[in-house]
């Protein structure tokens, strides 16, 4: 058929991740191949567990990986994804299951934990929660890389693709999507999703047009043919006409006129018609955002989160270390304010046998943040210690995460004090005036907000 008879085709979806791209597809079938079975001897069990063991450390040092890459590049929020597929490859109950099942069975590994995982993903897949179905999805991510890891087999081929093209696929993964040729991604486009899918949120991040759930696209699409992403309204449209690329290429072109037309409002002060000026600050997750925060025209950090200084290392960041991030992000963004978050991480995040950690049931909930801190002091007042030096040369705050009554604020503060005398003793300058303020993110602090409010004010003035 002639471009000219050639009809313009649409298909509807949700669109998840705003703006709209044009370019040719790459079609990305599942690539989970069958494993095969094969029979193995009683005497042949603790090499497939060997081997099972070395897939399993594998799996998890590509994971911290790309939890440091993402971190690095679009910030610890959108890392966290990963922490999910961690929990699934150190699952003692999912690992114990394999382990029978490969002594009573005596099959190869591969087959076993393929059939032990996959039943473990379609219960969750079944369950009427969007949260719980997605991490079958964390599940069916681990699977693959698992068994591609036993296999020996090498990363998969379209992540290393380096001409600019819009990726179609039945359901990406975390994993893909945080290894994809991120430069060359023009748009995403999915046969499942949500509005809340991985796929989703890291499209945003990304600032990648995506359109999700187009049910069975991959089965209509070939690879090489052009289509139009728009991932505003959830349309992908294949062959699009010279007129409709033209309406789009005009909607682009009003979208970057708003843009430039924001810009040019970054730095007028946000004050409300009878004086009240609303302060505008930004939140960061790395040192180098802080370029971001001056370009969009904020008045400092409102919230500076430390917990990248302590990931994926085999040792805890020393005082100094902590103390020169600190200071370059004080001076860069002074005499605005710099609030710092003290660290808000778990014993399961740090380098194992850096503390003592025990077992945590819940870690998201139990052991970690404020609580964590107040119970290993040493580590706690390594960084309040760095963050009063980083006082003495911007305008630094200190925010203490996780909250839940006063008995905790009350002790936190009197480590600062500790921390602050030490410094004096020292002959070390910090500021003169250190705000401290507590964050309200539990409920517990919620309905006790009003009295954390009036005690933290004594706390405001902390330097002799």
């Amino acid at each position: 058929m002639s471009d000219k008879a050639r009809q313009e085709i649409r298909f509807e979806g949700a669109g998840v991740s705003t703006g709209s791209a044009f370019g040719k597809i790459h079609v990305v079938r599942d690539d989970l191949d069958d494993v095969a079975r094969y029979r193995i001897s009683p005497s042949q069990v603790p090499h497939e567990i060997g081997r099972f063991e070395t897939a399993l450390i594998q799996t998890r040092m590509q994971i911290l990986e790309m939890q440091q890459r993402i971190a690095e590049s679009i910030g610890a929020k959108d890392a966290a994804i990963f922490d999910a597929h961690l929990l699934v490859v150190e699952d003692r109950t999912l690992i114990d299951e394999v382990l029978r099942k490969l002594e009573t069975d005596l099959c190869n590994v591969e087959w076993v934990f393929q059939e032990v995982a996959t039943r473990y993903a379609e219960t969750l897949n079944k369950i009427d929660d969007p949260y719980l179905r997605e991490r079958a999805l964390d599940i069916q991510d681990v699977t693959k890389r698992v068994i591609r890891n036993l296999q020996g087999k090498a990363p998969k081929t379209f992540l290393g693709l380096s001409e600019p093209h819009i990726l179609v696929a039945h359901n990406l993964t975390p994993s893909d999507t945080a290894s994809m040729n991120r430069e060359r991604v023009l748009g995403i486009v999915t046969d499942l999703g949500s509005r809340t899918s991985h796929t989703a949120i890291m499209a945003r991040s990304l600032n990648i047009p995506a359109i999700v759930g187009l049910h069975d696209i991959t089965a209509k699409l070939e690879t090489g043919q052009y289509v139009l992403v728009d991932g505003t309204d959830g349309l992908l449209i294949v062959d699009p006409t010279p007129e409709t690329l033209a309406r789009y290429a005009e909607i682009e072109s009003r979208r970057a006129r708003v843009v430039a037309q924001l810009k040019e409002l970054r730095e007028t002060r946000s004050t409300t018609r009878d004086g009240c000026h609303i302060v505008l600050s930004a939140n960061i997750e790395l040192p180098e955002d802080v370029d971001a925060v001056a370009a969009n025209g904020a008045e400092g950090i409102g919230l500076y989160r430390t917990e990248f200084l302590y990931l994926n290392r085999n040792t805890l960041p020393t005082e100094d270390e902590q103390y020169e991030t600190y200071r370059k992000v004080a001076e860069r963004v002074r005499p605005d304010p710099l609030i710092i978050r003290t660290f808000d991480l778990g014993g399961d995040k740090l380098a194992p046998g850096t503390v003592d950690i025990t077992d945590e049931l819940n870690p998201f909930l139990g052991w970690r943040a404020i609580r964590f801190c107040l119970e290993n002091v040493d580590i706690f007042k390594t960084q309040l210690r760095a963050i009063l030096r980083a006082s003495a040369v911007g305008n630094v705050r200190i925010m203490f995460p996780m909250i839940s009554g006063l008995d905790e604020l009350r002790r936190a503060v009197a480590v600062l004090a500790e921390c602050k005398e030490e410094l004096h003793s020292s002959k070390i300058d910090i500021a003169k005036q250190i705000e401290v303020g507590a964050m309200i993110e539990i409920p517990s602090a919620a309905i006790s907000a009003s009295v954390l409010a009036r005690d933290i004010r004594r706390y405001c003035v902390c330097s002799k």
